[in-house]
């Protein structure tokens, strides 16, 4: 009891690869408390599938639902599985993915268990809480940290009182890693029709498209990003010109794809994608905490600004003070000279 759990995402067979790193950070938070892991997952023709994509990354458990109609998804009987489940295991963390997927099973889920959720969390950690007011202190709480009003602020949320405490985490804010390939995990097999009634599966999915990546942003070891000082589409070229020359990948604020100047597949920070680059160059980026969430973790920070003070050297490694239309012919330029 009182557990860690992790939902699983899985398109047909594949377990998404959110879910492998919500696993990573959920081991990490249950040997934390002293508990254990467990994940639960649920879709069509999986078992015998999944559990070697699940079970090394250090589950204990891993509860399965396997049954018709529960792929592709669908709220109802998705939500009956965890909230059903959940009210026997009584757990007391759950996390998933802030996907489209999560972002409509993680509300369900919490109103119906009368539970706490917060969305789109860029750290979670274990610590203590204490209520001045009502003089009491909690121990070992789960702290759900991400930006707030606007990305002014960085908010410590926690639920001292409702269980579980649930939290989505977006793709790419936490790093998959096996903890053992051979990991003695518990796989049950669990009777569907025990937790989903019949009349759950009242929607069905008539058709479904699923299109790849135009490009691989979050996995690129170099990212060129743009901001609205890049100052215009055209001067955008510039960075896919110097991405080129890296193999790298170009990405962008939301100012900047707000603007127009890129399209929006490509923005980084809160509100888009989460990058950890072997190095990050920030054209034109005033460096606002929303973005900062989506590439803080990058090994080196470069930044291109004409604005000394901006936000983001604070971060960098190292500044270039100059315009993008001054900088990024030069870096091109000097690049080609000496690598040849």
């Amino acid at each position: 009891m009182q557990n860690v759990f992790v939902y699983i995402e899985l398109e047909g067979t594949k377990v998404q690869e959110v879910s492998q790193e919500l696993l990573t950070k959920g081991r990490k938070l249950a040997d934390e408390l002293g508990v254990q892991l467990h994940a639960v997952v649920a879709g069509t023709d999986i078992k015998g599938k999944v559990e070697s994509q699940i079970l090394p990354y250090g589950v204990d458990k891993l509860f399965v639902f396997d049954g018709e109609g529960l792929f592709p998804y669908t709220s109802k009987p998705h939500t009956d599985i965890l909230v059903n489940l959940f009210k026997r295991e009584q757990p007391q963390i759950c996390l998933m993915g802030a996907t489209v997927i999560g972002r409509d099973l993680g509300p369900r889920v919490s109103s119906s268990l009368t539970s706490g959720l917060t969305a789109d969390c860029t750290q979670l950690e274990i610590g203590d809480y204490e209520d001045k007011r009502a003089g009491k202190v909690y121990k070992n709480l789960l702290y759900q940290i991400r930006p707030a009003f606007g990305g002014n602020i960085v908010a410590t949320i926690v639920n001292p009182d409702h269980r579980p405490q649930m939290a989505t985490v977006r793709s790419g804010v936490m790093k998959a890693q096996v903890l053992a390939p051979d990991y003695k995990g518990e796989a049950v097999y669990e009777n569907v029709a025990d937790f989903v009634p019949a009349e759950d599966y009242v929607v069905k999915v008539i058709e479904r498209h699923v299109e790849a990546a135009k490009h691989n942003l979050k996995g690129a070891p170099i990212v060129i990003a743009g901001g609205y000082g890049v100052g215009s589409k055209e001067n955008f070229d510039l960075l896919f010109d110097l991405a080129r020359l890296l193999h790298g990948e170009v990405g962008a604020s939301r100012a900047a794809v707000d603007a127009g100047f890129c399209d929006h597949d490509r923005q980084i920070g809160q509100t888009g994608v989460t990058v950890h680059p072997k190095v990050y160059i920030a054209c034109g980026i005033s460096g606002q905490i929303q973005h900062i969430a989506g590439m803080q973790d990058s090994k080196i920070i470069i930044s291109v600004n004409s604005d000394p003070d901006a936000p983001i050297n604070r971060i960098a490694d190292y500044v270039i003070t100059g315009t993008v239309e001054e900088v990024v012919p030069k870096l091109i330029k000097y690049y080609k000279q000496n690598s040849k």
